[in-house]
């Protein structure tokens, strides 16, 4: 039962699912750290001294600024992740496949079936 257990932890897909989780919360400490130091001071300075601010409903303060804060964040991650990942792979991708198409394929099952009959009927027709 352990044996099951410890094949399972040490496939290669649970080992690179967590390096991506660690490394995906150390990216976004980062970023989040980045919009704390940079944009929101930025942000502050043309928008003359806040991001966004908050409202009151009820007695309830909503802080939207937080909010922005967020997408901010958000959109430098998934630009990040685009352009540093899912481009890069596209391409490797796109490289391969192009290999692939210009290899002459092999025949298929109903071309061989069809050479064979056509072989044995011509066969036929000399004898």
């Amino acid at each position: 039962m352990l044996k099951g257990f410890r094949d399972f932890l040490f496939r290669g897909n649970i080992v690179d699912l967590a390096v991506a989780v660690v490394i995906g919360t150390a990216f976004t400490a980062l970023v989040t750290a980045l919009g704390n130091a940079f944009i929101n001071p930025l942000v502050k300075a043309i928008t003359g001294g806040e991001i966004g601010g908050t409202f009151t409903v009820v007695g309830v303060t909503f802080d939207y600024g937080l909010f922005i804060t967020a997408v901010i964040n958000f959109v430098i991650v998934a630009a990040v992740v685009y352009f540093l990942i899912v481009v890069p792979v596209q391409r490797v991708t796109n490289r391969f496949k192009k290999q692939e198409e210009e290899k002459p394929s092999a025949p298929t099952d109903i071309e061989l079936l069809t050479e064979i009959r056509d072989l044995l009927r011509s066969q036929q027709g000399q004898r």
